[in-house]
């Protein structure tokens, strides 16, 4: 088999698999190891694939500098996001203090909360509402409301978030790829989202399937600085994140 005829070949497992072992590649092309992992070195090298540890992945092509509103994002993946909040929401211990960042997932995990004892801060108008409706202890940043995401941004809100120290931080991202991370089309939403992860001494980062290699405009935390809670485990990001099933 010529070489060219192995590349079209590797290229349409991975689109339909989205990634691919090196073990598997011998199986299904019948060839050797040696020329699996040369042929995936080939692809990367053009910038066709990933090379990743024991394989490849699909290059992240998805691409999106559009902020869909919350009524848009609601009922989408739905079931998926309220079995990540629900995990989320276990994680909140007696005596927390929790950042709430704005977004659907992390707004049904108001649903689930049991803690009473626990003091929460969010840029979400929403969530705040919500929070101080079922009487908990809560705190509504300052700065310019932004109407498509429901979330206030802006240098009030950054200078405010800059005086707090979080136990804990729950956010929504719009992508998440092995090279941009944790990314959101608005640079200004960016902005408090980096503050915030930054005054986090644990951070999580609440994503459904879906957005796995999705890359949105800005780059707002990396790996090393959150865990991903999410409804299935993507193989392709194991060794560069820390990743939580949430059943």
């Amino acid at each position: 088999m010529l070489s060219e005829e192995r590349y079209r070949m590797i290229l349409k497992i991975l689109e339909e698999k989205r990634s691919v072992t090196v073990t598997e590649l011998t199986e299904l092309l019948d060839i050797s190891e040696s020329t699996a992992r040369r042929d995936i070195i080939a692809l990367d090298s053009a910038g066709k694939l990933v090379k990743v540890f024991g394989g490849a992945v699909l290059t992240e092509n998805v691409f999106s500098s559009a902020e869909p509103t919350v009524a848009q994002k609601t009922e989408i993946y739905k079931e998926e996001k309220k079995k990540i909040a629900k995990y989320a929401a276990s994680l909140i211990q007696p005596q927390d203090f929790v950042y709430l960042d704005a977004g659907t997932t992390t707004g049904y995990m108001l649903d689930y909360i049991q803690e009473t004892n626990v003091a929460f801060v969010t840029n979400a108008v929403a969530h705040a509402q919500k929070l101080a409706a079922s009487g908990k202890n809560v705190i509504l940043i300052g700065g310019t409301l932004k109407s498509s995401t429901e979330a206030v941004v802006g240098a009030a809100a950054v200078l405010m978030l800059k005086e707090y120290h979080f136990t804990k931080g729950f956010f929504g991202t719009n992508g998440v790829g092995r090279t941009a991370e944790f990314t959101t089309p608005d640079a200004g939403e960016a902005l408090v989202k980096r503050t915030a992860v930054g005054q986090c001494r644990k951070a999580y980062m609440l994503c459904d399937h879906s957005k796995f290699h999705a890359v949105s405009s800005v780059t707002f935390a990396s790996f090393k600085e959150a865990s991903i809670l999410t409804d299935q485990i993507a193989d392709e990001f194991k060794d560069v994140a820390d990743m939580v099933l949430c059943k």
